[in-house]
């Protein structure tokens, strides 16, 4: 019998562990998860579960998560009060920042930001706090050409559009494994059965990748495609399209400009010309080209394996070109942009300030600021080169640099050399062993949840907030981020974060009272903060976001509308139906069109032809990285469920290849790059293309004086250690594919 003084409860949770957003339904006994499954009822995922939202509950119990500050002694780390590790981390930026040069401390977030409500919301008001120019992020490890792109084409460089998958008939997707991934930049829940039911409904999958993924082995087709060319066959299939005068870009024409000069630019692009380079017959490329333009519902979706290459922007931009050709932009089955129940309603037909890129620049390679980031492959040298803007001490929220960013070995050496270094991690990890102050936030399942960036991305419109399951020992990121704010301004490590909650509110009060056709419009602010529901301020942010969002209550203006109240009783989520046309309304650029071409995308076809095109095709070794199913980067190589088992960390080679070197499947090799040199096991497998070899991101963990017991016994190498600190052209996004490198036996 079970024992009636034991409590158990089921509480359903979105998983913050992806970009599915995934519900679970957790049943909770006492203080521990004891079991974890899909939530059936959720109007998003119905019921799909990976084995990472399972580990949930592992995570939370995970005896090597930080629960307490610590800080760096010469005898290394002992934990400290929050009070004491605050006051310390003043005592340490202090003096570097009242020498009067605000780049002398730079910030790093890492990709969990995204998952996390609080780091979400907190992280801008400390980065105006700093007021440094040295802020960099993972996204110019992974995706800043797509941001880019979307600046140049839509004025917004956080407009990006996702495939209709639900709705389309012929997708193409490039650089992408959503079979393991669950996608990304891309959200919705199970995407393989979503996949699996765009090819049974009569439609069709294209994969272009150098190995037969998952996602490869259930396409319709599958073409191996060099690494770092798909620049070069995307503009290909444009120029078939172009040339065979199969462009229809229909309603788009009137809100286009640029298309004309297109056929000029694209005429070298032949796919003739770009066959050696890419690797793929001509013949399939203008099929494929002639299938694209003749399906009523299109889309082409390129991710990171396209983005994270030598011409990653120019690809970026030849994927929306392809979707503008075919008039699948903004059109039901084709690629749509997503629009939140936080976000506000887009009124009127468009038109804005535009984006630039350049606003200032690196110091020491002079690479240009890009959403006012600056690309982490310059990091290491901005903190090792003397001079004016010298980094001094560097603030690190929910990353791991050492491990996601190029030359991790030299990032390392690097760190040693600051006077002070913060990370805000739940890890003794391999980038927070360098801090001086570790601030630990709490645990995924100690804190309240609503998906602020990925419904951005969401192929529905879907509301869903998650409650704490657990009550947190210490305080939550946007408490800790906060504080480090007010330290950066001066006030103090004892001042009251209410100061930052309040000013965010009234930010976002102020701003929407403003706007002319606001449903708020003469109101008053302090009747609408008092009025906001929330038990910890990013929930009342939240609150206040859906009551102005395109389905919200006005704050009473609507009977029926959204509120985290509202919310709050709908624990499976709200579905507020599939993306809707957004165009012109979206447009911020200063002709409210799409503007296809600029300066900047003329020089990159110049220089694809002249560095690329016009060369003799490379016949180097060329490396790639991969995603595992069970991690998601470095994030959960500690948790037993998910590390333990088959090796992950091996690199993939061709049959062929391995006959060549003399290489026997599962013997250890060292891979040689300009860079590095690493040692790790070998997979033969004839699903990677002949002049290829893969090996996964995120590993690398047999470092000294770390906390992760599990990742320690499965540490693998780095990948990112074999490249070079290189950017690829204008995004300053690092180049993590098609890395030159050497195999033998080690």
């Amino acid at each position: 019998m079970s024992d009636p003084a034991v409590s158990e409860r089921t509480v359903y949770r979105t998983c913050p562990l992806c970009e599915a957003t995934c519900g679970l339904e957790l049943t909770v006994r006492d203080a521990r998860v004891t079991r974890v499954r899909g939530d059936r009822e959720d109007v998003f995922s119905a019921g799909y579960l990976c084995p990472k939202g399972v580990a949930l509950g592992e995570l939370h119990d995970d005896p090597d998560r930080l629960r307490q500050p610590l800080i760096r002694t010469a005898d290394g780390f002992r934990e400290a009060s929050w009070d004491e590790a605050f006051a310390h981390v003043e005592a340490g930026l202090a003096p570097i920042l009242a020498r009067g040069d605000r780049n002398a401390v730079a910030l790093y977030a890492g990709n969990p930001v995204s998952h996390n409500l609080g780091a979400n919301v907190y992280l801008r008001p400390l980065i105006r706090a700093l007021a440094s120019r040295n802020f960099y992020s993972a996204s110019t490890v992974d995706q800043m050409p797509k941001h880019v792109v979307s600046g140049l084409l839509f004025g917004d460089p956080q407009a990006l559009p996702v495939p209709d998958v639900d709705r389309c008939e012929f997708l193409l997707m490039l650089g992408a494994n959503p079979w393991e991934s669950n996608g990304s930049l891309w959200t919705a829940p199970n995407l393989p059965a979503r996949l699996k039911a765009l090819v049974k409904r009569g439609g069709k999958l294209v994969v272009i990748d150098p190995r037969r993924t998952r996602t490869a082995a259930h396409a319709s087709e599958h073409h191996a495609i060099r690494p770092g060319s798909d620049a070069l066959w995307l503009l290909a299939l444009a120029s078939v399209i172009v040339f065979e005068r199969l462009a229809k870009p229909d309603r788009l024409a009137k809100i286009t400009s640029g298309l004309e000069p297109l056929r000029e630019l694209l005429l070298p692009f032949t796919a003739q010309a770009v066959a050696a380079h890419c690797g793929i017959a001509a013949q399939d490329t203008e099929r494929l080209a002639r299938e694209l333009a003749a399906s009523p519902a299109a889309a082409v979706y390129a991710r990171f394996g396209t983005h994270a290459a030598r011409f990653g922007t120019l690809a970026a931009w030849a994927t929306e070109l392809l979707n503008v050709l075919t008039g699948n932009l903004d059109r039901a089955g084709g690629v749509m942009f997503p629009r939140g129940a936080h976000e506000r309603a887009r009124d009127g037909v468009g038109g804005g300030k535009g984006f630039r890129i350049g606003r200032w620049h690196s110091r020491v390679r002079g690479l240009p600021e890009v959403m006012s980031e600056l690309p982490v492959a310059t990091l290491a040298e901005e903190i090792t080169t003397p001079g004016q803007g010298q980094i001094r001490a560097l603030l690190t929220v929910a990353g791991n640099p050492v491990l996601s960013t190029p030359e991790g070995a030299q990032l390392a050496r690097a760190f040693d050399e600051l006077e002070f270094m913060v990370s805000v991690d739940i890890y003794l990890n391999e980038t927070s062993r360098h801090a001086d102050v570790i601030l630990p936030p709490p645990s995924p399942l100690e804190r309240s949840h609503y998906d602020m960036f990925f419904y951005r991305l969401s192929v529905r419109a879907i509301a869903n907030y998650s409650a704490p399951v657990f009550a947190a020992a210490g305080p939550d990121e946007a408490h800790i981020l906060a504080r480090l704010a007010l330290i950066a301004r001066g006030e103090g490590a004892g001042a009251d974060t209410a100061i930052v909650d309040r000013e965010l509110l009234d930010e976002l009060i102020h701003r929407e009272l403003s706007h002319p056709q606001s449903l708020l419009a003469g109101r008053d602010a302090d009747d609408i903060r008092a009025s906001l529901d929330g038990d910890v301020p990013c929930d009342r942010v939240v609150d206040f976001l859906l009551r102005t969002g395109p389905h919200g209550d006005g704050f009473g203006q609507r009977a029926d509308g959204l509120s985290l109240a509202h919310l709050r009783a709908h624990p499976h989520g709200l579905d507020f139906g599939a993306m809707q046309p957004q165009l012109p309304a979206l447009l911020k650029t200063p002709s409210a069109r799409i503007e296809l071409l600029s300066d900047l995308v003329r020089d990159e076809l110049a220089r694809i032809r002249r560095e690329l095109l016009e060369q003799p095709p490379q016949d180097s070794l060329l490396l790639i990285g991969r995603r595992e199913f069970q991690s998601n980067n470095s994030w959960m190589h500690n948790l037993p469920s998910l590390a333990t088992g088959q090796a992950h960390c091996v690199l993939q080679m061709h049959p062929d290849d391995a006959r060549r070197r003399g290489l026997l499947d599962g013997g250890a090799v060292a891979v040689r790059s300009a860079a590095a040199r690493v040692v790790v096991p070998l997979q033969v497998t004839s699903a990677i293309a002949p002049g290829v070899v893969s090996l996964p991101h995120g590993y690398g963990h047999g470092l000294a004086g770390m906390r992760l017991s599990v990742a320690h016994e499965v540490p693998g190498a780095s990948a990112n250690d074999l490249t070079v600190c290189e950017v690829e052209g204008p995004s300053g996004n690092a180049i993590l594919n098609g890395v030159a490198v050497s195999v033998e036996a080690a």
